[in-house]
């Protein structure tokens, strides 16, 4: 096939890559980009010419260029589905002694500063599962956690007992809960546990429909019960183990005995070889 008889669209584009080319060499370092014209017959338009008496008309830009061609672009993939589970998670696998910290009810500006200082000095990465409500009064707080490399998770907005509410009242909980996280936190929240303990189908089917996966917790400090910083310290060494969660308050009362409990067990816990992180998601 020759010039002539090359058909008039496929000639358009042609002329419209070399002229793009011939552009980009001629400016050199004045930043002038072709744009690559689309499949239809529109013919290209042309910017402002380059300063320089060699410079070739700029070609616009468009969202064509920003988008990959086939077989260059990341590989795509079916999107990733939440499990509705029928129980919440217990423990977390990992590799060797890993155990995951977890603290509810906060962010409390009296006490949540005070772990976070405490787990920055021994380099651990927690887990927060937050209420709503507490996140609207101190979003700096949940700023930190993001910026020190902690996992915030969705506690709901007022702590309720789901079991004894609607399924739009657990559903606004949720959800409203999501969105401030987001707000503060720059990401929602992909893991959920319901207040007290208390779940059932609604909210795993709920909290599976808003992208989390529900975590309960394998060793119960009851430090919420105040029962003194030696006790929670002796329940977490005493449950430590491969995979263990440990479930511990920063808000919701007088929680200066976990503040104390944790500076003591957290370096006993890495001299003996655990390796306190976050878990990973697991999709269907």
């Amino acid at each position: 096939m020759t010039k002539d008889q090359m058909p008039p669209r496929l000639l358009t584009r042609r002329r419209a890559l070399l002229a793009g080319a011939a552009a980009v060499g001629a400016a050199g370092t004045a930043g002038v980009f072709a744009k690559v014209a689309d499949d239809t017959d529109k013919p290209v338009r042309t910017a402002a010419p380059a300063a320089g008496a060699q410079a070739r008309p700029a070609l616009k830009p468009s969202s064509y260029r920003l988008q990959p061609l086939t077989g260059y672009g990341p590989p795509r993939v079916a999107p990733r589905r939440t499990l509705i589970r029928r129980q919440p998670l217990l423990s977390v696998s990992g590799r060797g002694r890993t155990m995951v910290l977890t603290f509810d009810d906060g962010p409390d500006p009296r006490y949540t500063p005070h772990i976070l200082d405490t787990l920055r000095e021994y380099d651990v990465r927690a887990m927060f599962f937050v209420c709503g409500e507490m996140v609207a009064e101190n979003g700096d707080l949940l700023a930190r956690m993001a910026d020190e490399g902690h996992v915030v998770g969705n506690h709901t907005w007022s702590h309720p007992l789901l079991t004894r509410l609607s399924t739009r009242r657990i559903r606004e909980e949720m959800e409203r809960t999501s969105d401030v996280i987001e707000d503060t936190y720059g990401e929602r929240p992909v893991w959920f546990r319901a207040p007290y303990g208390a779940w059932n189908r609604t909210a795993f089917r709920l909290g599976a429909e808003l992208g989390m996966d529900p975590l309960a917790w394998t060793v119960d400090t009851l430090d919420w019960t105040a029962p003194g910083t030696r006790t929670i310290v002796d329940r977490v060494e005493n449950g430590a183990a491969p995979g263990v969660v440990v479930l511990s308050h920063d808000a919701g009362g007088d929680r200066s005995q976990s503040v104390r409990a944790l500076r003591a067990y957290l370096p006993q816990l890495l001299d003996s070889g655990y390796f306190v992180t976050v878990p990973e998601r697991h999709y269907a």
